[in-house]
């Protein structure tokens, strides 16, 4: 058996949610991987030996990480991570769950500080995307604080006037006193793809992602 035969295709997913949607995804067209179904394992790299897989979980701005940097040929994640690190890789497909919406929000008074142009203060864990929204789409000079934790706080608290964040259902902005005054895009999952990889592996990445299309067309 030559050595072209055995090349493992790894796969980074996203760690919570969305490598549970990704694996049920993948169980559809075929790919399974028995090992990570075993809630105990303390194992980091998860092996289908039969298909020549390997699986491993990340946090979400790790993936595009291990995938330009070719630690994964393959890799799951939200677009919102995408847009904030920013990596050199291929988009290939939008996997259509994990849909929400990246939003500036704040308390209702606060709406008008987006129409004025004046200074602000931003607070958020994705301060490329909100410097991108504010400087170049919205052409208004801001303040951006990144917080690594609950961005709800800022506003309540009185460190920003408005935040950045994902917003899925909107409860907690609603609990918190908080609304959407501004959507800057929606989100969901892709499926991203090392460059070289496209190149060393094609047939092999092109068939998986064709299942994928037809399956999620189905």
């Amino acid at each position: 058996m030559n050595m072209e035969e055995t090349k493992y295709l790894t796969f980074a997913l996203t760690k919570g949610r969305l490598a549970g949607q990704t694996l049920s995804l993948l169980e559809e067209i075929g790919i399974t991987c028995e090992e990570m179904k075993d809630k105990a394992s303390r194992k980091l790299v998860f092996v289908n030996e039969a298909l020549k897989l390997k699986f491993f979980l990340a946090k979400g701005p790790d993936v595009p990480t291990y995938v330009e940097y070719g630690a994964a040929d393959i890799g799951v994640v939200g677009k919102d991570e995408l847009l904030e690190e920013g990596r050199r890789l291929y988009e290939v497909l939008d996997l259509g769950f994990g849909k929400c919406r990246m939003c500036v929000c704040g308390p209702a008074e606060a709406k008008a500080l987006l129409t004025h142009h004046e200074m602000i203060r931003v607070a958020s864990k994705y301060p490329v995307i909100a410097k991108d929204y504010f400087y170049n789409k919205k052409h208004q000079t801001v303040d951006i604080i990144k917080l690594n934790g609950s961005v709800e706080l800022g506003p309540i608290v009185g460190l920003s006037d408005v935040i950045v964040d994902i917003v899925e259902t909107g409860s907690t902005l609603r609990e918190n006193g908080l609304e959407v005054l501004e959507e800057i895009c929606p989100l969901s999952a892709r499926m991203i793809v090392n460059q070289v990889s496209m190149q060393m592996e094609t047939e092999r990445i092109r068939e998986i992602i064709l299942k994928l299309r037809n399956q999620l067309e189905a």
